[in-house]
């Protein structure tokens, strides 16, 4: 579900007067009114214009097929007074020639529109897919910390569905069904006015229920999508966080939850049904009474003379050509109102602010040194509570920077701005005295390297995930990378070596062994700037041994920042930034803290006691 309302304040801009809810909204995924609903102008303007030449062959093929298919209704008239009244077999073989003729010309037609128009809707799908992923992808790291992983495939993947009925044969045939009615509705006046007069009145009431009822139906189709988005995000959370589940023995509080969203799902889909079968039954009813009454004023007209028997079947086989487009379009009414909808959504994403605006960040890094300072940076989460305050310290090439400090200190926060993850409320974060507000992120990030406590590995081989960063490297390159991260170690005793597929997010390979392979990524991507995240959490102490030495090669001439709860591991740090309540507390090498006695001191004596 995309949230209403967002927690990061990512720059200093967006709390100044002018527009800075706007931007927050839009990172959060809540966008003005005005911006939400997709109108036909601006869907003609985005979808159909641009495919103007197919949508025009589709009509012109659908205007083709549907004269081809008033052949037949029309030579109804013909066979009954003609051939049967007055014995003209003659003209028979002509009606039964016309009626051949038209109906092969019809199916070819109807045959090249939907392949033309379906695949084109099918190609428009994949486009609009990849656009929006691709959208999804630039916006900040905020919006995916308030936003379910699940709700995001649905948007990919479900919303833009719809939009087959736009550009597919949906709009095309609701153009050609308005062009069959018309005809019928012409041939019908000039057989009986007043049959004609009979028949509008409930056709008309009917189109007027059924726009009223389709203005109705948008928002239910939006809501819809809403719920759909967060059951399939819950359903993700429950497949991925399935070991805590049955950990837990939580599977039935799974199942409740889950049931009780796909209830919700189902009462929105039972409510959108019973608006369209209303629409359905009173058009069987309302047409219905047309029909009846046709009957008792062409019998009256028969039997008056004034409309032969021949003219009276053609005009109800012309009636049910004339109604059966409006039945129809009732139904494209329908799938249409639930492409807008997912449109609507689709919008909305696409109007959201990227992260890397290049108006914005206008300053482009060709060459990074890899020098850090951070002046009286501050920062928050909610606007009034501030995590950060007043951060200043410099982290020059080739140093080390310690981050260490209690749980919930603002440690990782420092390290969420290096990686620009994160934005300062206030103050500024430099890089080679560049303040990285303004500094292009793609220009920034392919010289950093991250190792997380809980690094992130994809699904497929250990190769592939290690290759992730440089999939060009060289085998060299690879195998540098793997034997100083000791991957070696383990993929040796492995029956296919680095071409082991490890599962979703890694689950077959142990997490200090998923941490090696994370350590080997890192290095093949050689980045100037490095954050190692509690990097050596997850290794029992013979492997912690030999990562130790991998990360001390790793550093070298690079800026490095790392955040260790083991201080055992960083006593060769430039230097040792003790953070408590988001304040610099005590700084200097391990040698100087300890020799002072304080903070760091009462840490450190600490650990080495348990």
């Amino acid at each position: 579900m995309l949230p209403t309302s967002t927690k990061l304040p990512t720059s200093r801009a967006e709390r100044t007067p002018n527009g800075p809810k706007a931007k927050i909204r839009a990172q959060a995924g809540e966008l003005p009114k005005a911006e939400r609903k997709v109108t036909w102008r601006t869907a003609f303007w985005q979808y159909i214009w641009p495919r103007r030449r197919q949508m025009l062959l589709g009509l012109l093929l659908i205007v083709v097929s549907r004269v081809a298919g008033m052949v037949l209704p029309g030579s109804t008239k013909y066979l009954l007074d003609d051939v049967v009244g007055q014995g003209d077999l003659q003209t028979l073989w002509v009606l039964l020639g016309a009626v051949v003729g038209a109906l092969i010309v019809q199916s070819v037609s109807s045959y090249a529109l939907t392949q033309l128009l379906s695949v084109e809707a099918q190609l428009l799908i994949s486009q609009l897919r990849t656009q929006v992923q691709r959208k999804i992808l630039s916006l900040p790291t905020s919006f995916f910390d308030n936003t379910k992983s699940g709700a995001l495939v649905s948007r990919i993947m479900s919303d833009v569905e719809g939009v087959r009925n736009l550009v597919g044969t949906g709009l095309v045939q609701l153009i050609g069904g308005t062009l069959t009615a018309l005809i019928s509705l012409v041939w019908l006046i000039y057989i009986s006015p007043w049959m004609t007069l009979f028949t509008l009145v409930p056709v008309g009431f009917f189109a007027f229920i059924a726009m009223k009822a389709f203005g109705r139906i948008r928002p239910i189709f939006r809501t819809r999508g809403v719920i759909n988005a967060e059951v399939t995000g819950r359903l993700t959370e429950s497949l991925n966080g399935v070991r805590v589940i049955k950990g837990f023995g939580a599977e039935e509080q799974e199942n409740r939850t889950f049931e009780q969203g796909v209830q919700r799902l189902f009462d929105n889909v039972k409510t959108s049904l019973t608006a369209t079968s209303f629409i359905s039954s009173m058009s069987t009813l309302l047409l219905g009474l047309a029909s009846a009454g046709i009957m008792g004023i062409g019998a009256y007209q028969m039997v008056g003379g004034e409309l032969t028997s021949g003219e009276f079947v053609q005009f109800t086989v012309l009636l049910g050509f004339m109604i059966a487009p409006i039945v129809q379009m009732s139904n494209i009414g329908s799938q249409l109102t639930e492409a807008f909808a997912g449109l609507d959504r689709t919008e909305e994403i696409m109007n959201m602010q990227p992260e890397d605006i290049a108006d914005e960040r206008p300053i482009v890094l060709d060459e990074v040194r890899g020098d850090i300072a951070f002046r009286d940076v501050r920062f928050a989460y909610e606007e009034g509570k501030e995590v950060l305050h007043g951060i200043d310290f410099s982290a020059t090439k080739g140093s080390v920077i310690a981050l260490v400090g209690t749980s919930g200190s603002g440690k990782s926060t420092i390290a969420g701005l290096v990686a620009t993850y994160l934005t300062p409320t206030a103050g500024t974060v430099t890089i080679d005295g560049h303040d990285l507000s303004k500094v292009r992120l793609s220009s920034y990030r392919k010289h950093l390297g991250v190792v997380l406590q809980d690094d992130f590995l994809f699904e497929g081989t250990i190769r592939a995930n290690i290759l992730f960063p440089r999939p060009d490297a060289t085998e060299e390159q690879l195998m540098k990378a793997v034997t100083g991260a000791y991957v070696n170690e383990f993929t040796d005793r492995m029956e296919l070596g680095l071409d082991t597929v490890i599962g979703e997010r890694g689950v077959k390979l142990s997490g200090g062994q998923r941490q090696r392979v994370a350590i080997a990524r890192a290095m093949l991507a050689d980045p100037k700037i490095l954050i190692l995240d509690e990097a050596t959490s997850n290794l029992d102490t013979e492997s912690e041994a030999l990562i130790q030495k991998s990360l001390n090669a790793l550093v070298k001439d690079r800026t490095t920042f790392v955040i260790a709860h083991r201080l055992s591991t960083i006593r060769q740090a430039t230097e040792i930034l003790v953070i408590e309540q988001g304040r610099i507390v005590e700084r200097g090498t391990h040698a100087e803290l300890i020799a002072k006695e304080g903070r760091y001191y009462e840490l450190y004596t600490y650990q080495a006691r348990i």
